[in-house]
């Protein structure tokens, strides 16, 4: 038996959100979006994506308005994809599966990213505010950072995964005139 690719008949939100972001593959990219990835060599070197579902999940998201398109900046030769306001509302459901993924099926050694509030470095809590002062924390906001469980950089790490061994703003383009790598054993 196939499953249907849609899910015609369902009015629920739940499902209409799921049409735009529930296929495989559409999660991770919006996390890499929210890290800094713009360029399409970028997520296809991070993640290990065939191209050709990459393609295929970046014009989706582009047409239901989650992505845009646009001219890198500085050099305009190449388009950059960035998070619209309506993909930035997404944030809170990214997190909140991340930090879902990191109680229930968590990662040797401890989770390999954390997230921290930029204005006082402290620890955002499962509900997305910050422990040290109470903010809630919107994602231009979050600061990135290495977690007890990410390994050490190696010399065959693609560019976004040895970019993303530092501490990094959210939202802010994690990679800039640097050419995509591969993609690696270690990099998702």
């Amino acid at each position: 038996m196939t499953l249907p690719r849609d899910y015609r008949g369902q009015t629920c939100a739940l499902a209409r959100s799921m049409e735009t972001v529930g296929e495989r593959w559409t999660l991770l990219i919006l996390r890499d979006a929210f890290y800094g990835v713009r360029r399409f060599g970028e997520f296809a070197a991070h993640l290990g994506v065939p191209r050709a579902v990459l393609t295929d999940r970046l014009a989706t998201l582009t047409g239901a308005g989650v992505l845009e398109r646009r001219a890198e900046p500085g050099t305009g030769r190449r388009e950059v994809y960035g998070l619209t306001p309506k993909g930035v509302a997404l944030w809170p459901a990214v997190r909140a599966l991340t930090t879902w993924g990191e109680e229930f099926h968590p990662a040797e050694g401890g989770p390999r990213r954390v997230f921290r509030h930029a204005g006082d470095e402290s620890p955002i809590d499962p509900d997305g505010r910050c422990t040290g002062c109470g903010a809630s924390v919107p994602a231009a906001d979050v600061l990135v950072a290495p977690g007890p469980g990410l390994a050490p950089a190696g010399p065959d790490d693609d560019p976004v995964t040895a970019a993303l061994a530092k501490p990094h703003r959210l939202l802010t383009p994690l990679l800039t005139g640097a050419p995509a790598g591969r993609p690696t054993k270690g990099s998702r």
